[in-house]
């Protein structure tokens, strides 16, 4: 069970279930806005290293990939504090559904749940801009 503050949106996880299950899925681009805890090892050590290391490997497993990911050095506008952005493609909303019980996925949730101390999600459009090959 992942903590409160990485738990999925219910109104949000609604509409994407209506979406999977009503013929018109498609590709769906997450944009993860994330802060780590600060004995995560952000950017590159320890437990966030296994995170991110583990989360290329396991997106793959329902047709997903790490697009890109960045950190941030700043905020011009807001008073969000983030760590790192990353754009994550799934071929189909069903997909993203299917992360968190596929083979891996209880390991890569346990993971993102003692790194993030703070995220937020949002669902864009997968299919209107160029993908990385």
């Amino acid at each position: 069970m992942l903590p409160t503050q990485l738990r999925r949106n219910e109104d949000e996880a609604r509409v994407i279930r209506a979406i999977a299950e009503g013929g018109e899925d498609g590709p769906v681009l997450m944009l993860n806005l994330n802060r780590y805890r600060p004995d995560a090892g952000f950017p590159g050590d320890g437990l966030y290293h296994q995170y991110i290391t583990g989360l290329e490997q396991f997106l793959p497993v329902v047709g997903g990939r790490l697009l890109w990911r960045t950190p941030v050095f700043g905020q011009a506008v807001g008073e969000q504090r983030l760590d790192e952005i990353l754009a994550a493609w799934y071929p189909s909303h069903q997909a993203f559904l299917d992360l968190a019980g596929a083979p891996g996925g209880e390991e890569n949730y346990r993971l993102r749940g003692l790194c993030v101390e703070y995220a937020v999600i949002h669902r864009c459009p997968g299919d209107q801009y160029p993908l990385m090959p």
